[in-house]
């Protein structure tokens, strides 16, 4: 029986350590600091969890959390038919690099929040104006990992492709597409992140179903509880879908080359 090393038992007992210091915060904080009554209470780390398992195991969430997962794959979708084709244009051409880059760079800089009026005004109320805000949110990071990708494919393989008589179509997919998977895989892990954290605004537009419409209804029924609960369900199904783009990405990277 062999033991683990002691570069493995850290690197497991690390993040728990971290863990039960956010939790040993959270608990000093709720026990003795402000002034004791119902509200101190209701967002005890003890109310907030048991709260957080009644609801799952009622099955009360379920709808909501796949609303919002729904949600964040569409946009990713189109944030990805969007970001990759225009950034490999970018990328291969000096030009269209040259006539985009204020405009992407000013452009990317605005908050996506900063939309919801205008997505409102477009799309009305409903789904159409969440997954307008989230895409404006997720292209960018797609966007411009695509394009440092293909600014990075070796010249010597585009020569290789153009002596060869291929078309600047059959190099982009011959030799570019495969060579930038792992920048846009970069591009995706961030966009899902950015996603995830416009998600919860972006949900109270008027939509009758989310963990952000969720949050909404708890504030406005005053069940603090819940909304913490909540709170914390959306920390770890985003760390969950940090967690699994890191793993593809790392995937692809390590994968046995022919």
């Amino acid at each position: 029986m062999t033991l683990p090393s002691a570069g493995r038992f850290t690197e497991r007992i690390l993040p728990l350590a971290g863990l039960g210091s956010l939790l040993l915060f959270w608990w000093v904080g709720t026990a003795w600091l402000g002034e004791p009554g119902p509200l101190r209470q209701a967002f005890s780390p003890d109310r907030c969890l048991a709260e957080l398992a009644k609801l799952l195991s009622s099955g009360a969430l379920l709808p909501h959390i796949l609303a919002s997962l729904k949600r964040v794959l569409v946009s990713l979708l189109f944030a990805v038919l969007v970001g990759v084709p225009v950034g490999i244009l970018v990328g291969v051409s000096s030009r269209w690099d040259r006539a985009t880059s204020m405009v992407f760079q000013f452009v990317r800089m605005i908050s996506p929040l900063s939309w919801m009026p205008v997505a409102i005004m477009l799309f009305g109320i409903g789904d159409a104006p969440v997954y307008f805000l989230l895409t404006v949110a997720a292209v960018w990071p797609i966007l411009l990992n695509t394009s440092a990708g293909v600014a990075s494919v070796e010249e010597r393989w585009i020569l290789l492709a153009r002596s060869m008589s291929a078309t600047r179509w059959e190099t982009v997919l011959t030799v570019v597409a495969p060579a930038i998977l792992a920048h846009v895989l970069t591009g995706i892990r961030l966009a899902i992140g950015i996603i995830w954290i416009v998600l919860v605004p972006a949900e109270m537009l008027g939509v009758s179903s989310g963990l952000g419409y969720y949050i909404l209804d708890t504030r406005d029924r005053l069940a603090y509880s819940e909304l913490v609960a909540v709170i914390l369900l959306v920390g770890v199904i985003g760390y969950v879908l940090d967690l699994s783009a890191r793993r593809i990405h790392q995937a692809w990277i390590h994968r046995p080359v022919d």
